[in-house]
């Protein structure tokens, strides 16, 4: 393939100004299976925006709409200003995109996987040189650069497909599920590494997760569950908008458990990761009028103030480790919707 030597591998800058991603009514069906039911999504430029659910709600099969890998069944939608179904070529020049599964070749050194990234986006000589060099210290593996990609950790051929997706200096980065499969401290390194890309890169980044802690780094996130976007703000304003803490107890006689509260309290408990958990103003204030009027023996209290897995119960009525657990054993969604 040719490598070009001019300017002109050098994308154009977009109007910042502008939506990143637009997306109007987008539906994507399997046969029957619905894996996006009709969503609406504005991403601005420059933001970091989350696409927060389980397994199975549909967040890749979207990613795959914006990326021009599926086509959608109805609806519309537009990434830098760009259709991706009329206008697919120059969509994918202005995208980068880190998937799921790793795609180096081992075999290779890490700059060697980088040049054949560069030759098939056309970046010119010496851009590649000067922004070779850019993306792979901005990742720490500029060092690394001539090592076999089979001697890095996992954590390293992560870093390594970021730096790969920035080469040619796309407008928007998509990254999903980044840290999947990675140890919590590797985990916090690649969001540190995330969190650098607007102080070095003009980009916006749009990353899937079904990680709460992680959701908490993105300027907006939208809540995705069964093919649905259920919510969609700040994570600080979601969490906000509940309002409530959750608690969650252990007792002698949970199903008694759960109708005294209703009787003698008016709250909805449910069970929730094998707890019976409910949501109530001042949780802690709350605690012992719980042990005082319960009828009920209490073997542990737990209390914990709005997070982003209390909007998600609150939107779906489940907790996010609930409906993974259904995913496992309904394989053929998960398998049409996607992760």
């Amino acid at each position: 393939m040719d490598v070009r030597t001019d300017s002109e591998s050098v994308l154009p800058r977009i109007d910042t100004r502008q939506e990143a991603v637009r997306v109007r009514g987008l539906v994507k069906r399997y046969g029957k299976i619905e894996a996006v039911r009709g969503i609406d999504l504005t991403v601005h430029a420059g933001e970091t925006f989350g696409f927060l659910g389980p397994n199975g709600a549909g967040k890749s099969t979207t990613i795959k709409i914006l990326c021009t890998l599926v086509d959608a069944s109805e609806g519309t939608a537009e990434v830098a200003g760009l259709d991706v179904a009329t206008e697919r070529d120059a969509v994918r020049r202005n995208i980068g995109l880190v998937f799921q599964e790793p795609t180096l070749d081992g075999y290779l050194t890490a700059e060697q996987n980088m040049r054949f990234h560069a030759q098939l986006y056309g970046v010119d000589r010496a851009s590649f040189a000067r922004r070779n060099r850019e993306v792979l210290e901005m990742v720490g593996l500029y060092e690394r650069r001539n090592d076999l990609v089979n001697t890095f950790s996992g954590g390293m051929r992560r870093r390594l497909e970021i730096a790969r997706g920035l080469l040619h200096s796309p407008h928007v980065l998509f990254l999903d599920e980044p840290t999947i499969g990675l140890d919590p401290q590797t985990r916090a390194s690649i969001w540190n590494y995330i969190g650098q890309l607007h102080r070095h890169e003009d980009i916006t980044v749009f990353v899937t997760t079904h990680y709460m802690d992680e959701a908490e780094h993105c300027d907006r996130i939208a809540i995705m569950n069964e093919g649905l976007i259920v919510a969609l703000d700040t994570p600080a304003a979601l969490k906000a908008a509940i309002g409530k803490d959750r608690v969650q107890i252990s007792t002698a006689d949970d199903k008694a458990a759960i109708a005294a509260l209703k009787e003698k309290f008016d709250l909805d408990a449910q069970m929730h990761e094998g707890l019976v958990t409910f949501a109530v103003a001042e949780g802690a204030a709350f605690v012992p009028q719980l042990f005082e009027g319960l009828g009920i023996a209490i073997l542990s209290v737990t209390v914990n103030r709005p997070s982003l897995d209390d909007v998600f119960l609150a939107h779906t009525g489940t907790t996010m480790r609930d409906a993974e657990s259904r995913e496992k054993f309904n394989p053929m969604v998960a398998r049409f919707r996607g992760r």
